[in-house]
């Protein structure tokens, strides 16, 4: 049997679950649009040879998907059609749709169904990735959950980004630790930290400075936080959350790959979805970084965020768009 609580976190989940594909279909819209809409009318428009091929690696690589990445796509695609002795145009398709879902890491297990399990999530990325919204989205999301919520204001740097943390929580409902603006951001991670565990709170989220991989001395603060939350937060775990904005196609690979080489990162929330013709992106960054896609943004409010589900994410960027 389940308890209230376990039963409202389920209704919870399955909300959000089922609700995916048209939040995810809404925000590919301008993906629909673009490059990766191509595809269904190369499909069904010629016959299947090698100029397909050539065309479809084009859309891939257009659609941000990458060179390396489509390359892989496309022998898989290729070496399984041969294998079918089959190249009608639905079936081009269907196997084309389930390569591209297993290019994507399925979403792991701690991040929303965790009903009697406490988190420590601490999210970075680089400036003007949304690193703060994202966060406010996240802490709604918990709190829909039914889970009690508290957030540490650890970008001290810029001194908006502490006060904009305390509004979204004002508007939201949750409990912001802030210290004077240029404090030790790590002291902000402990003193957060540790008013999780003495209060029972069962979500931490920890806001972080935006940075650059160039910037060393901020990198190195970074691999501090890290270090002091692992410390002050056992045994509840701690996930790095890497922030990357859709809109910065590559280049966000690049930046995700850059914070990864210095401090384990466990999941990317992939912002801005909705604002990109490009949401190729997805594929390179799940497949090439070997870190799952956990949360999208689509859109400016607090509820505007998804689930990451690879088969929902696949099968909306053939539908037609809305």
């Amino acid at each position: 049997l389940y308890s209230y609580k376990q039963l409202h976190a389920l209704s919870m989940l399955n909300f959000f679950k089922n609700n995916n594909s048209n939040t995810i279909r809404r925000a590919l819209t301008r993906t629909q649009n673009s490059m990766l809409g191509q595809i269904t009318q190369i499909f069904n428009s010629t016959n299947i040879n090698q100029n397909t091929y050539e065309d479809l690696e084009d859309i891939l690589i257009g659609s941000d998907i990458g060179t390396n990445t489509a390359h892989i796509i496309l022998t898989e695609l290729q070496t399984r059609i041969e294998n079918l002795r089959s190249s009608t145009h639905d079936v081009l398709l269907e196997t084309l749709k389930d390569i591209l879902k297993e290019i994507l890491l399925p979403m792991p297990g701690l991040w929303l169904d965790n009903d009697d399990q406490n988190l420590v999530i601490v999210i970075l990325g680089v400036n003007g990735a949304g690193k703060t919204t994202s966060l406010s989205k996240l802490a709604n999301l918990y709190k829909l959950q039914n889970k009690t919520v508290i957030a540490g204001a650890a970008d001290t740097f810029r001194p908006a980004a502490i006060e904009q943390l305390k509004t979204w929580g004002d508007n939201i409902g949750f409990e912001v630790i802030a210290h004077q603006s240029g404090s030790d951001p790590s002291s902000v991670a402990f003193d957060t930290i540790n008013a999780a565990k003495t209060r029972g709170t069962d979500i931490a989220l920890i806001d972080t400075a935006g940075r650059l991989h160039s910037e060393s001395n901020l990198m190195n603060e970074l691999v501090k936080i890290h270090r002091v939350a692992l410390k002050v937060a056992d045994p509840i775990p701690v996930r790095v959350l890497v922030n990357i904005d859709a809109t910065t196609g590559q280049n966000g690979l690049k930046q995700a790959a850059a914070f990864k080489d210095v401090i384990p990162c466990h999941g990317i929330f992939l912002s801005k979805l909705d604002g990109t013709s490009k949401g190729g992106i997805v594929f390179p960054m799940s497949h090439q970084l070997k870190v799952p896609i956990i949360f999208v943004g689509t859109g400016e409010s607090a509820t505007d965020i998804a689930l990451f589900d690879r088969e929902t994410f696949v099968d909306n960027l053939f539908k037609e768009p809305q």
